[in-house]
């Protein structure tokens, strides 16, 4: 499997990109955890949005793909008209089309999708988005971590 690390330099520069590429205002975000959550933390302090949520999905069991999805903890999005999902990557888009699909059973909002990296292949490409992906990603807040064996 090829592999890509991302390094923190260059996730920073690619969150500004994107908030560039964002053209109208969102009540909130929704990062998907884990993998989401980094991203959608430093997009909703470049965008000064406030309304920050999380959102559990599990596809994957480290580089093994699942099954199937699992989505859990929906937040309360009542009332919001429009909300950014995020996610670090989209690969086959399964996880992402999971929770599009649990959002919308739950709340009657326009929702658009933005991604550090996105698969050309997958179901799914994000409105908003930094790189298309063609190896493994190790991102850095997970490979930076890695020999840390203190616990």
């Amino acid at each position: 499997m090829v592999r890509r690390y991302y390094p923190y330099e260059e996730f920073v520069a690619d969150v500004r990109n994107i908030a560039r590429q964002i053209d109208s205002p969102y009540d909130a975000i929704v990062a998907i955890a884990r993998g989401g959550v980094t991203f959608g933390h430093f997009l909703a302090e470049v965008l000064h949005i406030r309304r920050l949520h999380t959102i559990n999905a599990i596809g994957y069991d480290d580089t093994r793909k699942l099954s199937c999805v699992g989505v859990y903890d929906v937040p309360d999005l009542a009332c919001y008209k429009r909300v950014l999902l995020v996610d670090d990557i989209i690969d086959s888009g399964d996880t992402i089309q999971a929770v599009l699909e649990k959002l919308r059973s739950h709340y009657d909002i326009a929702i658009d999708v933005a991604t550090l990296f996105y698969k050309p292949s997958a179901s799914l490409q994000p409105r908003y988005y930094a790189r298309k992906a063609d190896a493994w990603i190790d991102f850095f807040w997970t490979k930076d971590l890695d020999d840390f064996d203190d616990r």
